[in-house]
C-alpha cells in the first residue's frame, strides 16, 4: 500500500494531520524522526501569510532536509489570496500545499473559510483551480463529509477537486455540525473513494493500529491521517505503519526513552519560540506525555505554575526518574 501525490511517493500511507497549536515544527520533526509518510503544518490563514505575520511565518517553517516533510496547509475564502499564499510557500521550499475545507471552528467558518466552503461549491471550485494554477507543486485538499447530515456533499466536492487538478483528498468522517462528537463515519468515506481516481485518505477516531486497519477496510481509503490520537505519542504513526505492513506491534518506547524524547521535544520548542512562549506551549504536550503515569495530575499542576524554562526541564527529569525508580522497585 502506497500513496503518490503528484510526483511525490510517500514512504508509508500514514500521515500526521494539521492540528492548530500542536503540529508545529518541533512536533512534526519528532513524528517524522520516528516515521511518517507525511507531516502537515498547522493551518495557516492565507491573508496573514501574505502580510507576513510573525506567527504565520513561524507556523510555515519547514524541514529543509525532508523532501516530503514540507506540506503547508492554508485556509481562507478568497481564491486570489490563497493562490498568492501558496506561491509564497512554494518559494520558501514547501513541497505540497494542502487546502483546508474542513476546520469546524466558529471563528474560521464565521469568515467563510474552513468547512464553510463546503456550503459554497462555486467559491470552493474557484479556490481549488486558482491554487493549482498558481504553483508547480502538488495541491491537496482536506475536508469533512459535509456541513450537516442533510448536506453531505463530500463526493461531489471530491469530483470538483479532482477535475481542478487536486492530487489527494483527505476526508474527516464527520460533518461540520458534529465538530468532534459522535463517531467518524468511515463507511461514508468509501463514497468519496468510489468517485475519484486520486488517492483518498481517511481521518477521524484513528488512535490505534487496529483502528487504522479497520478504517481502511471499511472506507476503502488509500491511507490514514492521524490527528488527536498522536497527542503525547509522536511514535504512534510509525507503530501504525509497521502494523499495517507486518501485522506486528512495535513496542512503545520505554519510560527512559520517553524521557529523552520529551526533553528533545522541549528543547526544540524553546529554540523555536524562546523561553517564555516555549514553556507555555510545552505545557499541553507535557500533560499528554505524562497522562496515565503515577502522580501525573500533580506533575501537570506543578508544571502549570512554573515559568522558568530551566526549572521545568529539571522537574521533567526529576518526575520521570522518580516514576522509573518507583516502577523498578515495585517490580
Amino acid at each position: 500500500m502506497s500513496i503518490t501525490i503528484g510526483d511525490i511517493k510517500l514512504s508509508m500511507p500514514v500521515i500526521l494531520a494539521p492540528l492548530s497549536g500542536v503540529t508545529d515544527l518541533p512536533f512534526r520533526k519528532l513524528v517524522k524522526k520516528f516515521g511518517a509518510g507525511l507531516v502537515v503544518s498547522e493551518m495557516i490563514a492565507s491573508r496573514a501569510m501574505i502580510v507576513s505575520s510573525r506567527q504565520s511565518l513561524q507556523k510555515s517553517k519547514i524541514m529543509q532536509d525532508d523532501a516530503t516533510g514540507a506540506c503547508v496547509q492554508l485556509a481562507g475564502c478568497e481564491a486570489e489570496v490563497i493562490a498568492e499564499a501558496a506561491r509564497m510557500n512554494e518559494d520558501m521550499g514547501a513541497k505540497i500545499i494542502d487546502l483546508n475545507f474542513g476546520c469546524p471552528a466558529l471563528k474560521v467558518v464565521g469568515s467563510y473559510s474552513g468547512s464553510a466552503l463546503m456550503r459554497d461549491e462555486i467559491n470552493a471550485a474557484n479556490i481549488l483551480e486558482a491554487t493549482v494554477k498558481a504553483v508547480k507543486i502538488p495541491v491537496t485538499l482536506k475536508m469533512r463529509t459535509g456541513w450537516d447530515d442533510k448536506n453531505r456533499n463530500a463526493p461531489k466536492l471530491a469530483k470538483i477537486a479532482e477535475e481542478s487538478g487536486i492530487k489527494m483528498i483527505t476526508v474527516h468522517g464527520r460533518t461540520r455540525c458534529q465538530f468532534y462528537t459522535g463517531r467518524s463515519d468511515w463507511a461514508f468515506i468509501r463514497s468519496v473513494k468510489e468517485v475519484v481516481k486520486i488517492p483518498v485518505v481517511a481521518n477521524g477516531d484513528i488512535c490505534t493500529p487496529e483502528d487504522a486497519e479497520k478504517c481502511l477496510e471499511v472506507s476503502g481509503a488509500d491511507g490514514v491521517m492521524i490527528g488527536r490520537g498522536s497527542y503525547g505519542k509522536p511514535w504512534l504513526l510509525n507503530q501504525i505503519a509497521h502494523y499495517l505492513k507486518t501485522k506486528e506491534h512495535l513496542p512503545t518506547p520505554s519510560l527512559l526513552e520517553q524521557k529523552q524524547i520529551i526533553l528533545e521535544h522541549y528543547d526544540e520548542m524553546l529554540e523555536l519560540y524562546g523561553a517564555d512562549t516555549g514553556v507555555k506551549n510545552a505545557r499541553k504536550h507535557l500533560g499528554w506525555y505524562s497522562s496515565g503515569l503515577p502522580n501525573s495530575s500533580e506533575f501537570r499542576a506543578k508544571v502549570n505554575l512554573m515559568s522558568s524554562a530551566e526549572e521545568v526541564k529539571a522537574f521533567i527529569e526529576e518526575f520521570y526518574n522518580r516514576v522509573i525508580d518507583n516502577l523498578a522497585q515495585a517490580a
